[in-house]
């Protein structure tokens, strides 16, 4: 056999087996990759009570309402968010309990206590960031 020929048949070779190799998927839901989004917005205060996902809370715990464009049909209730005071950089978590109405898609409504946490109740409104944790986690 010629040299030509073992190196176009080597070369086939080697062409074939990485053509053949298995490439790896992303398998992760899209609904999964949405809650990584970071969104930013409003943040406001809200006294709490019975919420949208039908547990009751106190003003002490930290509780976020999401917009009734995120919440949906309440799928991410007792899902933790990672909420950032953007003006000062304080960071604090809080568990989704409940649908804010009036709130745009990238606002929180908070509880004092979770407010307080990142910003003064004083100042009623602050500009936010913020995104989901995973479903399993917790502080």
């Amino acid at each position: 056999m010629s040299q030509i020929a073992l190196l176009f048949i080597t070369l086939c070779a080697s062409l074939l087996m990485a053509l053949a190799a298995p490439t790896p998927l992303d398998v992760t839901p899209p609904s999964v990759l949405a809650k990584r989004v970071t969104h930013t917005g409003r943040g406001t205060w809200f006294n709490v009570g019975l919420g949208a996902c039908g547990e009751t809370n106190v003003n002490s715990d930290p509780i976020v309402a999401i917009s009734s464009a995120i919440y949906g049909s309440g799928g991410n209730c007792g899902q933790w968010v990672h909420v950032t005071n953007t003006a000062n950089g304080k960071s604090a978590y809080g568990m989704t309990r409940d649908e804010c109405p009036s709130c745009s898609s990238g606002s929180l409504d908070m509880s004092p206590g979770l407010f307080e946490q990142i910003g003064d109740l004083d100042t009623g409104v602050l500009e936010i960031s913020w995104n989901f944790m995973s479903k399993d986690w917790s502080p």
